[in-house]
């Protein structure tokens, strides 16, 4: 099999299209081409064609990976997974994640105090917290670490309370609704019962476990 041609996409910078005898072509990031000293006219022998396609692929994952870190935290594993459901293939999608670990891009220790900070600033207490960890898939190691970055939840179910009550004082529905909207969001059954009070004392034995 032969290169007839090697064609750069105007509309897509640093891609380019590999034009071969046998009428298929293959879609690249540039430095492929670059790294495997492919140019018009060299004749791939078999061993050369699957080099081109194993660099493809892993460009390939390469390229979605960092689309995928920039646009959210990701552990290891997690983009690994992720990586092979959007399609790429597991080699290529492992060595991905190696290379962006390598580049200091990806590690799970930061990723999970980005979470904590994150979920904190949403107002989620501990529970829910763990659980964003448990779903980015951060290692159960990190956790504790990563938790004791999670402040006193006061402020946080304080201001639930303010805008969920705006001022009045709640009847036993109100109350309960409310309670429930917070446990969903990861807060103890500690920290509302004393938001409750805080609020308003005569809410003291209003809330039960």
């Amino acid at each position: 099999m032969t290169i007839e041609r090697l064609e750069p996409l105007a509309r897509q910078p640093h891609r380019l299209k590999i034009h071969l005898s046998d009428g298929s072509a293959l879609t690249t990031q540039d430095y492929v081409a670059a790294d495997l000293g492919l140019y018009p006219g060299k004749v791939l022998e078999e061993q050369d064609y699957q080099a081109l396609l194993e660099a493809i692929s892993l460009a390939a994952a390469k390229n979605r990976a960092v689309r995928m870190i920039a646009a959210a935290g990701h552990s290891r594993q997690d983009l690994q997974r992720k990586l092979v459901q959007k399609g790429e293939e597991p080699q290529a999608a492992q060595a991905a994640v190696d290379w962006l670990t390598d580049l200091k891009l990806l590690d799970d220790r930061e990723t999970a105090a980005a979470l904590v900070r994150s979920a904190v600033a949403k107002g989620y207490g501990k529970a829910r917290i763990r659980q964003i960890l448990q779903e980015k898939a951060i290692p159960r190691e990190l956790w504790e670490e990563a938790l004791e970055l999670v402040p006193a939840m006061d402020e946080a179910v304080d201001r639930f309370l303010e805008r969920r009550f705006r001022g009045e004082i709640p009847d036993e529905k109100e109350i309960k609704r409310a309670v429930d909207a917070l446990l969903r969001r990861g807060h103890s059954y500690g920290d509302i019962r004393a938001g409750l009070q805080r609020y308003d004392l005569s809410l003291e034995g209003e809330f039960e476990d």
